[in-house]
């Protein structure tokens, strides 16, 4: 027996150290729910789960941003239908326009009310927006330009390449057409650049060329501002600056680019109808329903959106469900286990306690050798 090293309190002292420690890691655990609170409980699961938990927020922003992408299709799909409505009452003017039994001046006050519906597309064209953003107007529509003075880009696919073409050879010259209106034609054309093969026979119509190839290749120019002449080497840049870039995933590029066109007067081919004669009346009249597949093909293809900013919703809710439950595995604590735990040190440490106590006293006991 000694007295100046109790070796016994030593060891069960050490015991009872780790049991309480035990006992505050279950308290711990317990009272915050969380399997691991600090990085020392498991290194390779808490940063494993802190990536989780990033992906799982990202996730929740995507599913709005998708939800907000829906209420933008559904804001402009608003005043497509307005404009659709308003081409079909000029639709019925101009077969009123049309009949033989009106007059010059009748079809002068048929005009005006034509002239009014036009100036009201125009300016739910420019005023229709989201959040302080234009939606009509072209803003995001796909934007392309060309090195020639007065020809633009009208439109082209999701399908064509954003590169720069090259037509060899364009040459534009001006015609009448049967209702005595003026309009640029192609009388010679060849592709050269970047164009792929197969290429259909280019298409001029109001003014519009069309080019069109395999794989949903297509591209629009417009001709109206362009002088009669040569463009020979004319170069045309694609680009993918314009349409709505929604962010629909939790990592980069996960994005959907949503092209919303100009719903302009020109694109549809009725800027400059005037029904005040009978010529100018039948002249709108062939041009109505050329106008309202316009409105109709822009209405699908925002559908066609809606419907996928939809299954994505769904997709990202399915997702986040899912993640949600691999981060609980690592991360939560089951209660019913870390309960025995609990116990079984709590047990542990008061045993320590008593045992220790017991250690103590062991020296105490010489003094009855001293006796």
């Amino acid at each position: 027996m000694r007295i100046n090293y109790n070796v016994s309190a030593m060891l069960t002292n050490n015991a009872l150290a780790n049991n309480d420690n035990l006992l505050a890691q279950s308290l711990e655990r317990l009272s915050s729910g969380l399997k691991i609170n600090h990085g020392k409980d498991n290194p390779a699961g808490l940063a494993i789960a802190k990536r989780m938990n990033a992906q799982l927020k990202g996730l929740d922003m995507a599913n709005q941003n998708a939800s907000n992408g829906t209420s933008v299709i559904e804001t402009a799909d608003g005043a497509l239908t307005e404009v659709t409505q308003m081409i079909q009452r000029m639709n019925e003017l101009c077969v009123q326009a049309c009949n033989g039994t009106v007059t010059d001046e009748d079809r002068k006050v048929i005009n005006d009310e034509v002239a009014q519906l036009k100036e009201e597309i125009t300016r739910i064209s420019e005023t229709t927006e989201f959040n302080s953003q234009p939606l009509l107007n072209g803003e995001f529509a796909a934007k392309g330009y060309t090195d020639a003075e007065g020809i633009k880009v009208n439109d082209f696919s999701p399908e064509t390449p954003p590169l720069v073409y090259t037509l060899d050879r364009l040459t534009i010259a001006e015609e009448e057409d049967e209702y005595g209106n003026t309009r640029k034609i192609v009388t010679d054309i060849a592709l050269g650049e970047n164009f792929p093969e197969g290429m259909e026979e280019p298409k001029v119509d109001d003014s519009f060329l069309t080019l069109r190839g395999k794989n949903g290749f297509e591209l629009k120019l417009d001709l109206k501002k362009a002088e009669a002449g040569s463009y020979d080497g004319m170069k045309v840049d694609v680009t993918e600056i314009g349409p709505m870039r929604l962010q629909i995933g939790a990592n980069e590029g996960q994005i959907l680019s949503m092209k919303i066109p100009a719903v302009s007067l020109r694109n549809m081919g009725i800027d400059d109808i005037d029904i005040s004669t009978a010529t100018g009346a039948e002249d709108a009249l062939a041009r109505m329903s050329g106008a309202l597949a316009f409105v109709s093909d822009v209405r699908g293809a925002l559908g066609a959106y809606q419907n996928r900013l939809e299954s994505t919703v769904n997709s990202l809710d399915i997702t986040s469900e899912n993640m949600t439950a691999a981060y609980s595995r690592i991360m939560d604590l089951d209660m019913a286990e870390e309960m025995t735990n609990y116990t079984t040190n709590q047990v542990l440490t008061q045993a320590g306690t008593s045992m220790l106590a017991q250690a103590n006293e062991r020296p105490s006991q010489i003094l009855q050798l001293l006796q």
